[in-house]
């Protein structure tokens, strides 16, 4: 570890010459110094203008006379003061940080996989009212929706159809699991159909080697299994001590399946394919493992209510990593005490001079 300075003003000094041991908390504060220069060269106007004027206007004679009481040394020194006092506080607002300390950082948390419906049935658009918005936007809009509320947690992403993958391990890298998200898709997986025996079980072993024992399942779908198996692997999933908590995305008066080439999917007879929401399934698979079943209603948080509500209200955290981190000492305070000092002191010392001082 470096040494570390206690010098108020060693700061500033580091500051100007670039050195790698400081830190700046609010850079956009920075651009305040350029008030700096600009006191500088109003205090440099002033001076020189005054002098001028008095010159004009006065005899040297008569203006020896007139500027007697007044000491210029003053004068430069209230401006310094001001110059300085200015400085500081641009400074502090900058949060200057100057030496760090190494400490351990632990995170604390629950691990979650989210297995997400990629099949076909999934680009039916009537997630919302108006009819706009598919059920797997409006799942993956959710999803994004997670990230951002998540506490230290470690999440995975499992995308199935007919067969299901893991997309993205465990991780507390939310940025990765992001850019994983933007990709899934219906064309992910060729394999047609929806398995939501295969999503679970995949899920399941995406904790293997995780070393925590809270552990959830959170399966969005339309609930239409063609496995019929679904009920079963839930039962291993209670067996293992996962929870599973089921979004369901979808009406119960069902929607047309829009064809890759426009229109809508149609059966071997030429009879519109209809998709609807298969509630009865998911609620069983929530129920088998202790888990909660929501419904996604436009206008509604529903991840929302499954994280802060289900999953984070019966799941106990757990140590999930740590990691050494640099803990940099805030050196504001000084800068603080050198503006109040400067700014309080200048209107206190008088420009005139005092008896006994010489003529300047």
């Amino acid at each position: 570890m470096r040494p570390r300075s206690h010098l108020p003003l060693l700061p500033l000094v580091l500051a100007t010459v670039g050195c790698q041991d400081v830190r700046v908390g609010s850079p956009s504060s920075l651009w305040l110094l350029w008030l700096v220069p600009l006191a500088v060269a109003f205090y440099v106007f002033t001076f020189r203008s005054s002098t001028l004027l008095l010159r004009r206007f006065a005899s040297p004679q008569l203006l020896a006379r007139l500027t007697a009481g007044v000491s210029r040394p003053r004068q430069y020194l209230k401006a310094f003061l001001v110059v300085l006092g200015l400085a500081a506080t641009v400074l502090a607002l900058a949060e200057l940080k100057y030496g760090f300390v190494w400490e351990e950082v632990t995170r604390e948390g629950v691990d979650i996989v989210v297995a997400l419906d990629v099949s076909d049935s999934m680009l039916v658009e009537d997630a919302e009212s108006a009819g706009r918005l598919s059920r797997l936007e409006r799942a993956k809009r959710e999803i994004a929706d997670l990230l951002d509320l998540l506490q230290g947690d470690r999440l995975g992403l499992v995308a199935f159809a007919g067969t299901a993958f893991l997309e993205c391990p465990l991780t507390l890298d939310y940025g990765a699991a992001t850019i994983f998200l933007d990709t899934l898709d219906t064309d992910l997986i060729p394999v047609k159909g929806t398995d939501l025996a295969e999503a679970i079980r995949v899920s399941l072993r995406a904790f293997e080697g995780a070393g925590s024992t809270s552990q959830a399942v959170v399966l969005i779908t339309d609930g239409e299994d063609h496995s019929g198996q679904a009920v079963r692997a839930a039962q291993e999933a209670k067996v293992a001590g996962v929870r599973i908590f089921t979004i369901g995305i979808g009406r119960d008066e069902g929607a047309p399946i829009p064809a890759p080439g426009g229109g809508f999917r149609k059966n071997r007879r030429g009879e519109i394919i209809l998709s609807r929401l298969d509630e009865t399934t998911l609620q069983k698979i929530a129920l088998e493992t202790g888990g909660r079943y929501v419904r996604s209603v436009t206008g509604d948080v529903d991840l929302e209510q499954i994280y802060s509500q289900g999953i984070k209200a019966v799941l106990e955290d757990q140590e999930l990593g740590s990691k050494r981190r640099q803990r940099w000492e805030e050196r504001y305070q000084w800068l603080v005490a050198i503006a109040l000092f400067c700014l309080t002191l200048e209107p206190l010392i008088s420009p005139r001079r005092r008896r006994g001082e010489g003529h300047v």
